[in-house]
Formats: structure tokens, C-alpha cells, sequence
């Protein structure tokens, strides 16, 4: 079983108010660890992201909702917690402002 780490970006400055951002989908015959999420707000205002958790059985889930990131700010969401994805599974970032947020999500795939 081989592990790799890898870094999944998505910039968000072309993106509308409320669009779905797809961030990561787990490939097939792959098992993923989440290590790290860090939302950056890129806008001169408060914006409010939500993390959307799409499990490969339907069961999606808000993982965060509408949390405030400050102007300029970043969040680590993670800090020291896992999540493991299972293939097809995947994350999706949303942002209430157009052009605001940006993304980096930290993974270990073992294949």
C-alpha cells in the first residue's frame, strides 16, 4: 500500500457569490486522509464559507456553515483532527462573496 501526500489548491478569485468549488474528489481504488484545510479570505470584507463533505453514499454533509473569516484572514480548519474519505468522496468549499476565497487542503492518499 503506497502512501502519497499531496496538495490540492483551488483559487477562488473567478468564482461567483454561493458557487460550489471543487476542491477534491477522492480518485478510485484510493482511501484519503485529510491533514490540513486552510480558507483564505482574499476580499476587503468578512466573508462566510461553508465546507460541504460529499460521501460517495449521498449522506453529504456541512462540515462547517457560513463560518466568518475576517478580511485578509485565513482559517485552519483541521488543527490536529483527521478525516479519512473513501473513494469517490469529496469536498467542496463554498463563499457567500464573489472572487473572496481561497483553498488548500493537505491529503495522504494510500493506494
Amino acid at each position: 500500500m503506497a502512501n502519497t501526500f499531496k496538495l490540492k489548491t483551488f483559487d477562488g478569485s473567478s468564482t461567483g457569490a454561493d458557487s460550489d468549488m471543487s476542491v477534491y474528489t477522492v480518485p478510485s481504488s484510493t482511501t484519503s486522509i485529510v491533514l490540513g484545510l486552510t480558507l483564505s479570505n482574499t476580499t476587503g470584507n468578512t466573508i462566510y464559507s461553508t465546507v460541504i463533505l460529499g460521501n460517495n453514499d449521498g449522506d453529504d454533509i456541512n462540515f462547517l456553515k457560513a463560518i466568518p473569516i475576517p478580511t485578509g484572514s485565513a482559517v485552519e480548519v483541521m488543527s490536529g483532527n483527521k478525516i479519512v474519505l473513501e473513494a469517490s468522496d469529496s469536498i467542496t468549499v463554498r463563499s457567500d462573496t464573489a472572487n473572496s476565497l481561497d483553498t488548500a487542503l493537505s491529503v495522504m492518499e494510500q493506494t
